[in-house]
């Protein structure tokens, strides 16, 4: 359950609702196609040889790859031809000759790998199995025409690591994994130094291997307590120094650098609030040079001089938050992103030697000018004195003083992230944007359980779904409430795959306490969610089971099953809308179908959305833009915002309404229309 989700220009000429009383903010209404449509161009890419740049934009509306050589941006051309699923992930490969991505069908989330030639053209599949996820194990610059993947197709518990020729496109075995092996850790060199075994725990140990042999006893082990906060982050080109993101002996995730020979430690950074978070590394040496905390908003620190140089000039000319995405293997160009929040975000190609910055683009240009709205961060406390780290984003005009707080309290949307190991961060969110522009406050709370804020905040989860995880979300209602942003009887909870969890259990286990909840890809049923994850899920079962519950037990099952939302169903005494894609793998489509029944048999209203060509979450814009439209009548209905008609949005997706179209404002005579 890791993380997260994700039309027509006629919209634009549609009439707009009136805004209903309730509804505080006088800003344009902003058509749901700006904030949910496809970007202009996203994901800016350098080629390892600084040749070329690459960027994700749509091609006949579908998301694909474009090229253009990096002296002339402007002759960019699509090299991918998608034409159902767009493409959301790709790289280079470290010759610079093709660009390689993952796609999959239908939401089914087994991702296969591809090439495309930049010169020619010519796409091939390169891991052409059917029922197998690819995995990426080693990509380097120092080792130009093979990288290293693992594919499922011989067990789909277990991933195989090959050798991927990447001119022949001929994969050969390095390492058949009957040992029951989580991941590898490949160098620089592409040599398979490592790998991590889960523990009966819940931890993992890591052991050495030597010509692909693995040793006997581990160099490393992790414990449960530890199992998200420590992972290795790779080696230096030279071999000699393995990096770790480590908890183990403290609280937040450090930066180590590890004496291969002696196995010495040092730690290079830490912070008390939150976890080191990402790095930066020399692209030659390996050597990292810069590190990211963040506990409010992310902070980019350097360990090199140099580094140092070029992350204070970024900021001295860029306001936003700022990220180095892509730098070329002579470390000569950057291309760097900068987020201001209330504009879109923008990708600006960086010459280190001149200083010389050039706006490749902004992703989403229909939205510059547009009345968006603040981010704040801030910390609310929660009934046994944790912090959590939260965003509260409120409709534009209802903070005239800029203080953080509505002039009049508003009706409120408590948006609960998935995971639930993930977090909330700091940035431009077009859902935030959406919900604020129709008159909402949003508030985002990293309730326990969430990462990023240390291992004790995390484990403090464990055994918790729809206990104290769920009192931690009524708590940051009840701030809202006590702080003048919204009112007891005006807020509403939404949220995709835990969040989804999250929606089912507020409206089940506290059934006065939410107006109305939006579920997305939710479970409803923790024994059988756990019954039907993907098989490539194996090594990291005993984690869940010993964070969640486990279901091989008569103590787990008991457990597992007063904390699910179906059998209190008949408690749900509030709307209910939820969304489910037909082919998701870790949350299946009868989580949605189990409740919705259960209510049904009730005689209880929800309105119940399935897409066809969907898995966890809506990865076609088509179908979120759809949803979305259903969601938004909705909440207007529910909270008393305002909303864009769903009009002609549902003829170009491939929702489905199995129950209660009745009860969504507008969605019957859609369907009809359809």
């Amino acid at each position: 359950m890791k993380k997260k989700l994700l039309l027509a220009t006629t919209l634009m000429a549609l009439p707009l609702t009136s805004i209903p009383a309730g509804a505080e903010t006088n800003a344009p209404l902003i058509p749901r196609e700006k904030f949910f449509g496809n970007p202009t161009k996203t994901a800016g890419r350098l080629s390892p040889d600084g040749k070329w740049l690459s960027w994700i934009a749509p091609r006949d509306g579908v998301l694909n790859v474009w090229v253009a050589p990096a002296s002339d941006p402007k002759s960019a051309r699509p090299l991918t031809n998608e034409r159902q699923r767009p493409i959301r992930s790709y790289f280079w490969s470290p010759d610079s000759r093709q660009i390689l991505f993952i796609n999959d069908k239908g939401g089914d989330e087994n991702f296969l790998l591809y090439g495309v030639d930049v010169g020619s053209g010519e796409q091939r599949s390169l891991t052409p199995f059917e029922k197998t996820r690819v995995q990426i194990v080693g990509i380097s610059n120092q080792v130009k025409d093979r990288i290293l993947v693992g594919v499922n197709n011989r067990d789909p518990k277990w991933h195989d690591v090959h050798s991927l020729d990447l001119k022949t496109g001929k994969l050969t075995p390095v390492l058949m994994n009957t040992g029951g092996y989580a991941g590898f850790l490949a160098d620089r060199k592409l040599a398979i130094r490592g790998a991590n075994k889960p523990r009966p725990d819940g931890g993992s140990d890591f052991y050495r291997l030597v010509d692909n042999q693995v040793e006997a006893r581990p160099f490393e082990q992790v414990t449960l307590e530890d199992s998200e906060t420590t992972r290795p982050a790779g080696f230096t080109t030279d071999g000699k120094t393995l990096y770790w993101i480590d908890s183990r002996g403290r609280d937040t995730a450090a930066l180590v650098a590890q004496d291969v020979a002696t196995g010495a430690k040092r730690v290079l950074a830490e912070n008390r609030r939150a976890d080191i978070g990402g790095a930066m590394a020399h692209p030659q040496t390996g050597r990292i040079e810069a590190y990211a905390v963040n506990y409010f908003k992310t902070e980019w620190m350097p360990l090199d001089n140099r580094v140092k140089a070029d992350l204070d000039y970024l900021k001295s000319k860029l306001k936003g938050e700022i990220n180095v995405s892509s730098r070329t293997d002579a470390d000569d160009k950057w291309i760097v992103s900068v987020d201001p929040v209330t504009a879109p975000s923008a990708a600006y190609l960086y010459d280190r030697k001149s200083k010389a910055l050039t706006q490749l683009y902004v992703t989403r240009p229909e939205l510059e000018g547009a009345t968006l709205a603040a981010m704040n961060p801030l910390e609310i406390r929660t009934r046994d004195g944790m912090a959590m780290v939260s965003y509260l984003t409120l409709p534009p005009g209802t903070d005239p003083d800029g203080d953080g707080r509505p002039n009049k309290p508003v009706p409120m949307v408590l948006l609960v992230h998935g995971g639930p190991w993930g977090r909330d961060s700091y940035g431009y969110n077009g859902t935030h944007q959406w919900l604020a522009n129709r008159g909402y406050a949003v508030l985002s709370t990293n309730f326990r359980a969430s990462t990023g804020f240390g291992k004790k905040f995390l484990s403090a989860g464990n055994l918790q779904w729809g206990t104290k995880m769920h009192d931690d979300l009524l708590d940051a209602a009840d701030w809202a409430v006590k702080n003048g942003i919204t009112t007891a009887d005006k807020v509403a909870i939404m949220g995709g795959s835990y969040g989804g969890y999250a929606t089912l259990a507020g409206l089940a286990f506290t059934p006065e306490k939410f107006a109305c909840g939006v579920d997305i890809v939710g479970p409803s049923n923790l024994n059988t969610l756990l019954k039907t994850i993907p098989p490539y899920w194996e090594a990291g079962k005993a984690q869940m089971y010993a964070r969640m519950g486990n279901p091989t037990t008569p103590e787990g099952q008991a457990l597992l099953r007063e904390r699910s939302p179906l059998y209190k169903a008949d408690q749900i005494r509030r709307p209910l809308l939820i969304g489910q894609g037909a082919n998701d793998p870790r949350v299946n489509v009868a989580e949605s179908e189990q409740i919705v029944n259960a209510m049904k048999a009730k005689g209880i209203p929800v309105t119940y959305v399935v897409f066809p060509d969907e898995g966890h979450g809506f990865a076609r814009p088509q179908n979120n833009i759809a949803f979305n439209a259903v969601a938004e009548n909705f909440l207007a209905k529910c909270l008393g915002g305002r909303a864009e008609p769903i009009g002609e949005t549902l003829k170009a997706s491939t929702a489905q309404v199995p129950h209660g179209a009745e009860y969504s404002p507008g969605l019957k005579e859609a369907l009809a229309s359809r």
